[in-house]
């Protein structure tokens, strides 16, 4: 994985702004620490940070063609794992590889074929690609929006790149918010609607675009989206072929160069990547696989089961870990340091975030990235396979809103009166867009069909806020992870499968237990579904309640907007807190805990609000 930016400016020269173009990629150093580029071709610079995980001598960025006296140099972030049968295709075609990296079969491909060539592109991955015969610039971004592609077009020009951050060092894009932007961070956050970049002018390539920037003027275009059609396998097949999708999605993407590990939280989803692979590995005589799990300081002592999270995990890792024969490390986390990670979190992603949901997976990433450069995690299951409480109850799923932030009491509980006074309205419209874009069948029953707007509500918002934090807590540290739930064909299976048999046995994600327990330990292929580990050491909520408290203290932008004895409220009675704000996280320890990182945002940003 990589970092990449680009700056096009009509009638400028890009090489009396070196010194800009430098800051813009010092900006993603951490996404590429190995190595960096930059191309300036007259009024048009390409910016790369290279994380080498395949072909270090030829995987060299910018890299540049000649291809009937066209020169084509493209910078590239991510991973392609059809790049085999894509060389080998290219090659009938005559065209020559000089090495056996991603980079040069995506650029050969699209000199091939054109904007056709993203359809073909089995990855992860965001890239641009300069022409000089018409001196245009190709943007593209993988089709389940795993790796993101920023921009903010001007009247002069385009700048564009994987974080914002490298956006506002170019100067041209002002840390400046308004209505829109902050009915975002008040009301949706931490996901975001789709191409919504919450600073003023800037926005994101969606997942499955691709855009063109020629004569001062950017064309986007949706080159991949799900399709509603008939599922016509029966239930024997069904099963047979997720297992398939799904294996070979895995298998897939154990290809690297350098080494490689797996996360592993007990759950079905890590459990069922960290099987598959050690059994790969066995049958190929390539060594155990590396684990690794996440706990917090004392969590043991202060768990308490809910209906969300009935039981603790480390006694399911136990036993995968046995089952899959894995070397494996358990890494702790102390819950002050969870508590300072929030600032570090808010930089990597350029925007308050999920709070210690972020910070816990920038420090688990820190301490992985000490061994290993490549990790595969468990991500986006419980979106395509039903796996959220919010898919079985059925009060919850015909109820029209968002079914993880169904009511919006506490954000505006916590605002002053008249502040946002649409907000409400906001988050209504922003869900009806969503809904209504979902293809249907005419044949879908009610439920069927209500399942078709959860997906794609599912997919667009809360998959897209998980993806966000998995790329810029683990590229914070230059950890390169996979998500092979994230397969466009898996993707497009789990569109149209029956609800019926998606909810095999009447259970969350039932047909991807039934596809794979027959190689996983049975207490764990059928484990009811646990969320992502949080700690429960109450010594994280008063850290959090007296950060929150020298913020009331400040006069400042977000003071003039918070109202304080609401605030206090939550810090002096957390049980209050009856409805989460976001998913099933986020409860009155991280609501204190977005008031950190909201804080730290516009301070350390010199966010204006216009």
């Amino acid at each position: 994985m990589c970092g990449i930016a680009g700056w096009i400016e009509r009638d400028s020269r890009m090489a009396e702004r070196t010194k800009t173009l430098g800051e813009m990629s010092r900006t993603l150093e951490r996404r590429g620490p190995d190595e960096n580029g930059i191309y300036i071709n007259g009024d048009t610079a390409l910016i790369h940070r290279r994380l080498v995980v395949i072909d270090r001598e030829n995987g060299k960025q910018p890299m540049s063609v000649r291809h009937k006296d066209v020169t084509y140099v493209i910078v590239y972030n991510g991973e392609l794992y059809n790049s085999v049968e894509l060389r080998e295709k290219l090659r009938a075609l005559g065209h020559h590889f000089r090495g056996h990296s991603d980079t040069e079969v995506v650029l050969k491909s699209y000199i091939q074929f054109g904007d056709a060539c993203c359809g073909m592109l089995n990855g992860i991955f965001a890239f641009a690609v300069f022409r000089s015969d018409d001196r245009s610039v190709f943007l593209c971004r993988d089709k389940i929006g795993v790796k993101p592609l920023f921009y903010s077009e001007y009247d002069k020009g385009l700048v564009f790149g994987s974080e914002i951050k490298a956006l506002l060092k170019s100067g041209v894009v002002k840390p400046q918010i308004d209505e829109q932007g902050l009915n975002e961070i008040f009301f949706l956050a931490p996901a975001r609607t789709p191409s919504c970049g919450v600073f003023k002018g800037v926005f994101e390539l969606n997942p499955g675009e691709c855009a063109v920037y020629k004569s001062g003027r950017l064309s986007r275009k949706t080159y991949y989206s799900v399709e509603a059609h008939e599922h016509a396998d029966d239930e024997a097949r069904t099963i047979e072929k997720t297992r398939f999708l799904l294996t070979d999605a895995i298998e897939r993407q154990l290809v690297s160069d350098v080494p490689l590990c797996f996360f592993l939280s007990g759950g079905l989803d890590s459990s069922i990547i960290v099987q598959t692979a050690a059994r790969y590995q066995r049958e190929r005589k390539l060594g155990r696989i590396q684990t690794y799990s996440v706990e917090y300081a004392d969590n043991r002592r202060f768990f308490q089961t809910s209906k969300f999270q009935p039981n603790a995990d480390y006694e399911y890792i136990g036993k995968m870990v046995k089952s899959a024969g894995s070397r494996h490390t358990e890494i702790l986390l102390d819950n002050e340091k969870l508590a300072d990670a929030l600032y570090d979190s808010v930089e990597a992603r350029d925007l308050p975030g999920y709070v210690d949901v972020d910070s816990s997976l920038l420090l688990f990433c820190r301490e992985i990235k000490r061994e290993h450069t490549v990790a595969l995690s468990g991500e986006c299951a419980d979106e395509l396979f039903g796996g959220y409480p919010w898919y079985h109850n059925r009060e919850i799923l015909f109820e029209d809103c968002f079914p993880w932030s169904r009511s919006q009491s506490v954000r505006r509980g916590i605002l002053k009166d008249g502040v946002l006074p649409r907000g409400e309205e906001y988050v209504r419209q922003r869900y009806l867009d969503t809904i209504n874009a979902a293809p249907k069948l005419k044949s879908d029953s009610p439920e069927d069909a209500r399942m078709r707007e959860m997906f794609f509500l599912n997919f667009y918002w809360f998959m897209q806020c998980l993806l966000e934090r998995k790329d810029r807590c683990s590229m914070y540290s230059g950890l390169e992870v996979r998500v092979p739930f994230c397969d466009a064909r898996l993707v497009d299976y789990a569109y149209n499968m029956p609800w019926s048999l998606k909810a095999y046995n009447g259970r969350e994600k039932g047909i991807v237990r039934k596809a794979f327990e027959d190689i996983l330990p049975q207490d764990i292929a059928w484990r009811k579904k646990s969320p992502y580990p949080k700690t429960h050491n109450p010594v994280y909520f008063k850290k959090c309640a007296e950060r929150v408290k020298v913020i009331l203290q400040k006069k400042n932008t977000l003071t003039e907007l918070l109202d304080r004895q609401a605030v206090e409220r939550i810090i002096d009675h957390p049980e209050s807190i009856t409805e989460p704000w976001y998913g099933q996280l986020m409860q009155a320890p991280q609501i204190l805990a977005y008031i950190i990182e909201l804080d730290h945002w516009f301070e350390k940003y010199e966010v204006e609000i216009i």
